[in-house]
């Protein structure tokens, strides 16, 4: 099993308060596939700048909304 990142969201609240958006909606949304968004909620891949940003933009919050850095 790949190690967690040191990268935390809060993408799956996001989700579920933006109308329970589906992990496939947000993937078609910003251009990756369900299986990115699942990895990327579950912190066993980080994100690449842009699709942070597009992750932000979708759901109108700033990028230390949705991620957050524990060294």
């Amino acid at each position: 099993m790949p190690a967690k990142t040191p990268i935390t969201n809060t993408i799956r609240t996001l989700r579920f308060h933006k109308d329970e958006m589906t992990q496939q909606e947000l993937a078609d949304r910003i251009g990756v596939t369900r299986q990115t968004i699942i990895a990327i909620e579950q912190g066993r891949y980080s994100p690449s700048l842009e699709a942070a940003f597009k992750i932000a933009r979708v759901f109108g919050v700033g990028l230390e909304e949705v991620f957050q850095y524990e060294a």
